[in-house]
């Protein structure tokens, strides 16, 4: 399977597409702004590495897991929409800039919340790792492909965030304050989708 496009290529574009690369780094730029490009830098790796601990070992006993504390998935989900949502109205009414201002510290770091855990390594690609380890029939190199097609997409999602502070600089304070609250809006949906999923998956809807 290491070598199988037909199962590499269906792999890499169900986490390309529930991971969204693309999608995340301007998320990343509204998350950290005001962070010098090597404190960004910093949280960008930080949170590539919690997030491939996590979906790791996800892949390798994340439904023993969940089913040993009692949890199910849609549970799992409904939490995690809960958690972006919360994020979502930190963006949409500037609260992260607020605080900021107030206080003389270090910018508090994103990468553990909300980057890692649950933009990254949320509820659906924990859920895709479930399945897809699932689906190569815990063949040793299907396991191994579906881990490192995982590892290729978070590659990607680093590489995007390197490019974050030009993207950030060509933007302007301006531009960056109006994508910061259209991404907090489209976060709200998108924690909001994940509750919907959650119910749904629990019978409720």
């Amino acid at each position: 399977m290491l070598t199988d496009p037909a199962f590499l290529v269906p792999a890499f574009v169900t986490l390309f597409v529930v991971i969204d690369p693309i999608g995340l780094a301007p998320l990343f730029i509204a998350l950290t702004g005001g962070m010098s490009t090597r404190q960004r830098l910093g949280v960008g790796l930080r949170a590539c590495v919690i997030a491939a601990v996590l979906l790791t070992l996800f892949g390798l006993a994340g439904e023993a897991i969940l089913a040993g504390i009692g949890i199910t998935l849609p549970a799992f989900q409904i939490a995690g929409g809960i958690l972006l949502f919360l994020t979502a109205l930190d963006m949409l009414f500037e609260r992260r800039t607020q605080r900021r201002a107030g206080h003389a510290q270090p910018a508090e770091d994103p990468s553990v919340f909300p980057l890692a855990m649950p933009l990254i390594a949320g509820p659906g690609a924990m859920a895709a790792m479930i399945l897809l380890v699932g689906e190569s029939g815990w063949d040793w190199q299907g396991v191994l492909a579906v881990h490192l097609v995982m590892l290729v997409v978070i590659v990607l999602a680093f590489g995007l965030f390197v490019v974050a502070t030009p993207l950030e600089r060509l933007l302007g304070a301006t531009g960056t304050m109006v994508v910061t609250r259209l991404l907090g809006m489209l976060l709200a949906a998108l924690s909001v989708q994940f509750v919907l999923n959650g119910l749904r998956g629990a019978g409720v809807i």
